[in-house]
Formats: C-alpha cells, structure tokens, sequence
C-alpha cells in the first residue's frame, strides 16, 4: 500500500488532471442519456474544468453539477466532490455540495416527467454516492495532518534530545574548567612565583633570563588559561566572545618570548587569510615550544615564505647542546596541526633535518579563506 502511494506521488500533477479530465469525458460520452446541443456543451465544460480542480476546488464542483442532470452517477461531479473534501476544512460547506449534488442527480429529466416516490429514492441514493468522495477526501485530509503532526513532535524530540546534549556539555565543560582553575592554574601561578623570587635571587646572568623567561610565559599561560575557563563556563553562550586570535603580525613578540635563541625571517603577502595565519601562528608556536621541551641550548630560525599559489613557514632547530629534561607530553600537538593543515588543503612536514636538528614545515595555498 505505502510502495503503491509513493509510486502514485511520483506522477506529475498535470499528467493525472489530464487523464481525470479523459476519464470523465468517456464516462460522460458512455453513459449520457441525451446527447443534445446543450448537453453536450456542459458536459465539455465540466470536464474540462477538472484541469484546474487544485486551484478552483469549489468553482469545478458547480462547473460540472450540469453534467449530473443527464446521468445517474457523474465521474466529473465525484472527482470535484473529491477534490473539494480534500483541500477543504469547512465541513458545512462540504454537506451543502454533497446534498447539492444528490438533489441535482435526482432531479428528473426533461423536468416534466416527475415521479415523487423514485425522485426520493434517487436523492437517497446519490446522498449516500456523493458522500464515499467527501469521507475520503476527509480521510485523506487527517492523515496529512497527522503526518505532519508526527514530523512536529519528532522535531521537537531531535530538540529535547539536542537540550539535553547541550546541559551534560555544559556540566562537563564546567568540571573540566573548575579542574583547570583548582589544578593548573595554581600550579603555573606557583611556577611564575618561584620564577620570580628565582630571578631576583641569581647572580647569574643566564639563570636570571631564564627565570625572566619562564615568569613570562607562565603569566602569558596564566591569562590564556583564565580566558579558556571563562569561555568553558559560558559553556557556548552568547555573552562571552573568543578573545582576538593571533595573527602574523604577533609572530615577533612569540619569537621573542619563546625562550628559545630564534631569528624570524621573510615575509608574506598583506593577502593572507585569517584562518591561514592562525595556522602558520600555531606552527611556529608548537615548533618552538618542542624546541624549547626537547632541544635545550639550541637555536631556531623561522622563515617565511611564498611559493607561487602557495605561502608557508620553515622551523628549523640546531641540535640540542644539553640533555633535555624529561617532561610529560600528550603528543598531539603535531598531529593537531596536521588537522589543521588539512583543513585548510595544505600539508605539514615535520622530521630530522639533514644538517641536525629538526625541522617543521607548513604549506597553506594562498586563496584559504
């Protein structure tokens, strides 16, 4: 039943209006029982009429009562009935052309022959045939509203079940930013004390950079921590916005707050787009922050550059000229940065270098936007 109305659904609406309108032509030419001039002329109309039975349902019904006067039961009148049950909510409206149609199909003709009793029982009987089309275009009516009645509760359910999502990521990001402020931030707030009473300490030189170098970047940490814990609460709301994301024009301030002997050099086009600046920023950042962790006493250079279509940034390392300390890591900074590379249709290389060391290198085209 459903495999047949969904093939039924398939039809363009023209070819079934054209075929109704065929239909109620041969019905008519079969079973009128006189055929004059201005039955025929009618019956044409009212056939005809069928064509626009979606735009003008009540209109075609009255075209094509005439056909009723020369026929017991008029295919035309059915359709139209039908059609007007189905598009229409007014149910007295409905009754008046069901009753209509039933008189006109009992009335007698030519009008002089009149038979009270079979008159009776014609009216009886086209009643109860102009009601079938009426109750089933109702029927086919409620079912359309009861599917889209079922529609609007599932996409109120899809709704409920996206709320309910929504409040466990909220309840989530707010334990994960309370861990964040009650463990990390006072661990790195104590760092950038030590650091401090460090630098103050020493009489050394390099100790005391070190120290000074170690504060910043703690105190730096310390406010990108803070805003990522504001953020986490709002938990997506609109009342608090991303903090400005850095650009190429913050790569001299990383490079010399890296903590790493770094030189940058190049340069890029004014062109470049946001989202492909973010990704060379955090290139260079993660590439010299495993400098930092991995290759301690080594030098960096970071160079810019632009190839045809194409622009990118080269991080290359010296070896390291100490052990490095053993530090926790989650090694996925560079397979995040693959991610975004790949987001962007570009490519991320990271390996041994030849001369020593190690090396990164990010290639973005020029039209990301």
């Amino acid at each position: 039943m459903s495999r047949a109305r969904d093939v039924w659904q398939r039809v363009p609406a023209p070819v079934i209006d054209l075929a109704l309108v065929a239909v109620a032509a041969v019905d008519v030419w079969l079973n009128t029982w006189e055929h004059t001039r201005l039955g025929v002329a009618l019956a044409a109309v009212g056939c005809a009429a069928l064509a626009f039975r979606r735009r003008f349902p009540l209109g075609v019904f009255l075209l094509t009562l005439p056909i009723a006067l020369t026929q017991d039961v008029a295919v035309a009148v059915l359709v139209a009935l039908f059609t007007l049950a189905e598009r229409s909510r007014n149910r007295l409206l409905l009754a008046v052309c069901a009753a209509l149609s039933a008189i006109v199909s009992s009335t007698p003709w030519p009008l002089a022959e009149v038979d009270r009793t079979m008159t009776l029982v014609f009216f009886v009987y086209g009643l109860a045939t102009a009601a079938a089309p009426v109750l089933f275009g109702q029927l086919l009516q409620a079912q359309g509203d009861l599917a889209r009645r079922l529609a609007e509760i599932e996409e109120a359910r899809e709704h409920e079940r996206a709320l309910h999502a929504q409040a466990v990521l909220a309840r989530e990001r707010a334990q994960l930013a309370r861990e964040m402020h009650d463990v990390v931030s006072h661990q790195v707030s104590l760092i950038a004390v030590r650091a401090g009473a460090l630098q103050v300490a020493t009489k050394d030189a390099d100790a005391e950079e070190a120290a000074r170098t170690i504060r910043s970047l703690s105190v730096t940490t310390l406010d990108e921590l803070r805003t990522m814990v504001t953020l986490l609460r709002a938990s997506g709301g609109h009342a608090t916005e991303l903090t400005p994301q850095p650009t190429l024009a913050d790569l001299h301030r990383l490079v010399e707050s890296s903590g790493t002997q770094a030189q940058l050099t190049g340069e890029l086009p004014p062109d470049v787009g946001t989202p492909a600046q973010r990704a060379l920023y955090r290139t260079v950042q993660e590439a010299l922050t495993n400098v930092r962790k991995h290759a301690p006493g080594a030098t960096a250079r970071v160079e810019l550059w632009q190839d045809g279509e194409d622009v990118g940034v080269t991080v290359t390392n010296s070896p390291p000229t100490r052990p490095s300390l053993s530090l926790p890591g989650s090694r996925q900074g560079l397979v995040g940065l693959r991610e975004r590379a790949d987001i962007l249709h570009g490519t991320l290389e990271a390996g041994p270098a030849a001369e020593g060391g190690y090396r990164v290198r990010l290639r973005i085209p020029l039209s990301t936007d």
